[in-house]
């Protein structure tokens, strides 16, 4: 293509205050690999994109333009870069695929298939798709494999399956085997699961900190919610929804020492929070869960790149949903994922308190 009869049209669209601290901008100049699929840069004075990890010569920044999808850099008049080739995918996108791939097959199979099978279903060695596959997901094959079986077992149970009937539909070959992790599974007995969390104690206190009330509650399993918000009563409230028929016990003294764990970690996130949790989601959910907690305290990440690290990188509206889902704030920090920019987006107890809990973390990671 004749780049001179190509000007690039981005001059008629609203220009980015863009700035040195721009996450984008930072991605380009460091090469991150991590970057790949989650954007595009185009540089108006050669009518060129490129990806962010392009070696060609560094633009200056006053000269960039950011791009989420080659068709929006492409209807704005630039063409494709004939050094990194962004209109092709990368390698990077094509690992994503085939493990993107591996996942649809796990979550239709009614059996779980061998590692040996997965394998040569996406044309790669036993070995390198194994340690892909845990890299992208979090989970090994296998664990995603019996994450998908468990969440099936709920559905057949809310669907009104019996117990037995629904346990087999989901894929188990022996009722002993689920019955044999059940609790782990459920939170609960499969009886008690199926009556909506009827008759399961969960135990629950409110307490204050510097993000205003915060209400913890424990299952069986571990922290099942952690809620913020300004009033304990509508906290209260909203844990009776998550768990209409389950009993809500009021904390004795020694759950006192589960808040204050809590409220310590809020204000000092640098110590950690060591507390076994009871989460509760859909397989993709826990994917995105499990990214979030692999932030490091004082550092973020965009909706693209957590996205991309689950193997999912057309997701990132999935992505936020998942972080929206999550009841367990701080203990799961969806706090720490921001948009491509950098800017801050919504947040279910509210953009103040996420701000609050990144400054926080910033300035602790400051001072290590």
């Amino acid at each position: 293509m004749n780049l001179a009869m190509t000007k690039p049209t981005s001059h008629l669209q609203p220009k980015e205050q863009l700035t040195e601290q721009d996450s984008r901008w930072i991605a380009v100049q460091n090469r991150d690999p991590a970057a790949e699929g989650t954007f595009l840069y185009a540089v108006i004075t050669t009518g060129v994109y490129c990806r962010p990890t392009c070696p060609s010569r560094l633009p200056k920044l006053e000269n960039v333009r950011f791009f989420d999808s080659i068709e929006e850099a492409e209807m704005a008049g630039f063409v494709p870069c004939k050094r990194c080739h962004p209109a092709t995918k990368s390698i990077t996108e094509q690992q994503a695929g085939k493990i993107t791939h591996a996942c649809r097959l796990l979550e239709t199979a009614e059996t779980i298939p061998t590692l040996e099978e997965l394998a040569e279903q996406v044309g790669m060695s036993k070995y390198h798709f194994h340690r892909l596959f845990r890299k992208m997901t979090g989970l090994t094959p296998k664990a995603y494999a019996l994450a998908q079986r468990e969440k099936r077992v709920r559905e057949n149970i809310h669907q009104g399956d019996s117990i037995t009937d629904a346990i087999y539909a989901a894929g188990y070959n022996a009722n002993s085997r689920f019955y044999e992790r059940s609790e782990n599974i459920l939170g609960m007995s499969p009886g008690n699961y199926r009556r909506g969390g009827d008759q399961a104690n969960i135990h629950f206190a409110v307490g204050e900190c510097s993000l205003g009330s915060i209400l913890v509650a424990q299952s069986g399993q571990g922290v099942c919610a952690i809620l913020i918000g300004d009033d304990p009563d509508r906290l209260t409230r909203e844990l009776q929804d998550q768990f209409p028929k389950a009993n809500l016990v009021g904390g004795d003294e020694a759950f006192e020492g589960i808040i204050a764990k809590v409220v310590g970690f809020i204000e000092a996130p640098g110590i950690g929070l060591n507390l076994p949790l009871d989460i509760r989601g859909t397989a993709f959910q826990k994917r995105v869960w499990q990214a979030l907690q692999s932030i490091p305290v004082g550092e973020t990440a965009s909706y693209a790149e957590i996205a991309n690290r689950i193997g999912s990188p057309k997701s990132a509206r999935a992505v936020a949903k998942a972080c929206a889902a999550n009841t367990l704030a701080v203990a799961i920090p969806c706090h720490r994922v921001v948009r491509n920019d950098g800017a801050l987006s919504g947040y279910r107890w509210g953009v103040e308190r996420k701000q609050a809990l990144l400054d926080k973390e910033s300035e602790g990671s400051t001072a290590l």
